[in-house]
């Protein structure tokens, strides 16, 4: 085979991968956001289908698990193709993740549906506004090799964290006086906290998309000492 037709194959290889991890992300945001519609419109047969859904992103992250191991084998990628073809399959891992966290908030959607109406639930919207937001921008990190941006997601992820611990405070309060209401608060509290983790994750795939455009290293800078650089990894 000539140096022509591999370079051709890797392109398409690559291609197919970035698409892959790219269809993945729009499926678990789709799920996310059909789990919040569920909670805040009391539908349960959305909350159905977000659960029913989740196996389409499984079975996307065993593609491109294989996908990214095929490229690695066959045509040894160096440098930022290296990196492109880890950092996808990193996303689908995290992508994965996040998509559980939609089915839990779709699980609990339908229990605190069965009773009577939850006031506090809209509570959780601008949560979900916030961390649907940073997961937007670390795709398109992803997407365009844009490191400035993956890297600014940290300090918007400190906003979500005191968004989140501010909900669960005044969730907390009102389970003292909750009048039959304890169980469905306590459903709110853990939808709550599986939005704040699935800003965490995004954050993670922020961090990727640094080590994608720029070949640094920054998940742990904040333990570092001020004089220590970030090392480069090709």
């Amino acid at each position: 085979m000539n140096s022509q037709h591999i370079f051709r194959d890797f392109d398409k290889a690559i291609d197919a991968l970035k698409g892959e991890v790219i269809t993945m992300a729009s499926l678990a945001r789709q799920n996310l956001e059909r789990a919040m519609r569920s909670l805040l419109e009391r539908d349960i047969d959305l909350a159905r289908t977000v659960i029913a859904d989740d196996s389409d992103v499984d079975d996307l992250e065993r593609k491109i698990d294989q996908a990214g191991m095929d490229i690695l084998v066959r045509f040894h990628p160096m440098a930022s193709d290296l990196r492109l073809v880890i950092t996808s399959m990193k996303m689908a891992h995290n992508l994965e993740r996040i998509s559980d966290h939609a089915v839990t908030i779709a699980k609990r959607s339908k229990k605190i549906c069965k009773s009577s109406p939850l006031e506090e639930a809209s509570l959780a919207e601008p949560l979900y506004s916030m961390a649907d937001s940073i997961l937007r921008d670390a795709l398109t990190a992803y997407t365009d090799s844009n490191a400035e941006l993956g890297e600014s997601l940290k300090a918007r992820d400190k906003e979500l964290d005191q968004l989140h611990k501010q909900m669960i405070s005044s969730l907390s309060a009102r389970l003292e006086d909750s009048n039959g209401r304890a169980e469905n608060l306590l459903h709110l509290i853990f939808v709550a906290r599986s939005i704040e983790r699935i800003g965490d994750l995004a954050v993670n795939m922020g961090e990727d998309a640094v080590f994608l455009g720029e070949a640094r290293d920054i998940r742990h800078d904040h333990r570092k000492p001020s004089s220590q650089k970030p090392t480069l990894l090709g």
